[in-house]
């Protein structure tokens, strides 16, 4: 799997991944529990990973969709 995207804003993985699903692409969100370690104060990104195959595609839908990824 690659990182396709690494935010701190909790609502950008929700969102990114409605869009990745609605184009049919699996996506895996890590380190969503790490504001339990961090005492929620949101400083710790979190990444959304997708598999090597579907780099290019996911990405495609992120800038059709106005989305800032680093990348």
């Amino acid at each position: 799997m690659r990182e396709l995207l690494r935010t701190t804003d909790p609502t950008l993985i929700p969102f990114v991944t409605a869009l990745l699903e609605g184009e049919d692409i699996d996506c895996f969100a890590m380190d969503v529990h790490m504001s339990t370690l961090e005492g929620s104060i949101g400083i710790l990104p979190r990444r959304l990973m997708v598999l090597e195959k579907d780099l290019f595609l996911a990405r495609a839908v992120l800038r059709d969709n106005g989305v800032d990824y680093e990348g």
